[in-house]
């Protein structure tokens, strides 16, 4: 099967006619195998699949689009490539669909990082596409949206977002914007923040689960 991205995938052990699919999407430089980690904790009635970015930074490392420098060491996003990647992984969602017996009106992204930014992005840009997010140290990133996204219909998404208060990577600052952000769309969520730098706690990790199995 020849899809836009590589993959890996735990089909759900609790087979119905149709599955909710959870889709991972990692952080930059990183690889599909580091979520997948958390395959076998995920609920049994999920398909997990756990997506390899397009952009190879070698050894094993893959971006969804490539953080810059300045002269001044500021680091700056190249917004055009992450909309490359918000379209890529929209139709990875179609090809999905139309591959494996998943239910399209249950499917959840799950991100960390420039994971959790694309998640998001995709999700307010393709609510038709994704009903529930799991954004884990992201932030909302508005350039990277579809043009007109506030035209969209909400009432069907949820999003769970958290940060790390001593997050060295992507400043709790910027995260403590969504809340406020989401709710000014009338989008359901919730935000937690937690005691850890730019990773994922076992706290964390069990808040976002009980999160999935409760939406």
């Amino acid at each position: 099967m020849n899809l836009s991205l590589e993959y890996l995938i735990r089909e759900p052990k609790i087979k119905l006619d149709k599955n909710p699919l959870l889709l991972l999407l990692h952080g930059y430089g990183s690889n599909e195998a580091d979520l997948f980690s958390f395959a076998s904790e995920l609920p049994e009635e999920y398909y997990v699949i756990s997506a390899r970015a397009p952009y190879d930074l070698q050894y094993g490392s893959y971006a969804w689009y490539a953080i810059n420098f300045d002269a001044n060491e500021n680091k700056f996003s190249d917004h055009e490539q992450a909309k490359l990647s918000r379209d890529l992984i929209a139709k990875f969602i179609e090809e999905l669909v139309a591959n494996y017996p998943i239910d399209e009106k249950n499917i959840t992204l799950l991100g960390f990082s420039q994971g959790a930014i694309l998640s998001n992005a995709i999700a307010l840009s393709h609510p038709d596409k994704v009903q529930k997010v799991i954004a884990l140290s992201g932030y909302i990133s508005e350039p990277i949206f579809e043009e007109n996204y506030k035209n969209n219909d909400f009432s069907n998404l949820k999003i769970f977002a958290a940060h790390g208060t001593v997050d060295q990577v992507i400043p709790i600052e910027w995260a403590r914007k969504t809340k406020a952000f989401l709710d000014n769309l009338a989008v359901k969520s919730v935000y937690h923040e937690y005691p850890i730098g730019h990773g994922v706690s076992p706290q964390e990790f069990n808040d976002f689960k009980n999160w999935l199995i409760k939406e």
